[in-house]
């Protein structure tokens, strides 16, 4: 198998506030490749997709059920600290829940979490010891 990751989709309780919060809130532009009940978003090389939380979980065939944590995040890292703290007044702005405010970590970033309308943990990170390349991806060594 290649090692590479091309969609993450998150299972939502309401399609049309998941789309405002990601769309409307936080300006991202979705994909015409999205059809009336997923919704698309382009990352960079991989894709975010918005799909109803039952029917995601009819497909996979699993039990619906299910709160706390979800043993997944999913992060954005910023070039700086005040990127971070920028992108948290913003999101709180929105009204995301922040679970974590930014501060200083342990492994020598700066990081925070807030999460979305159903509850999916988004850290932000800023990590000195990363680099980007010239298309804003993570540029890590091999």
């Amino acid at each position: 198998m290649r090692q590479k990751l091309n969609l993450i989709t998150l299972g939502v309780s309401d399609l049309e506030k998941s789309l405002d919060f990601y769309e409307k809130g936080l300006q991202w532009k979705r994909s015409t490749a999205g059809t009336d009940d997923m919704v698309v978003f382009p990352l960079g090389g991989i894709a975010l997709g918005l799909y109803s939380r039952s029917a995601l979980a009819e497909d996979a065939e699993v039990p619906e059920e299910g709160s706390g944590f979800r043993g997944i995040t999913l992060s954005f890292n910023a070039k700086s600290e005040a990127e971070v703290d920028s992108i948290f007044k913003e999101v709180e702005n929105l009204g995301a829940t922040i679970v974590k405010p930014a501060q200083k970590v342990f492994w020598g970033g700066y990081s925070g979490y807030f999460s979305d309308p159903d509850g999916h943990l988004i850290e932000v990170a800023y990590n000195p010891f990363w680099a980007f390349d010239e298309n804003d991806n993570l540029d890590l060594p091999q």
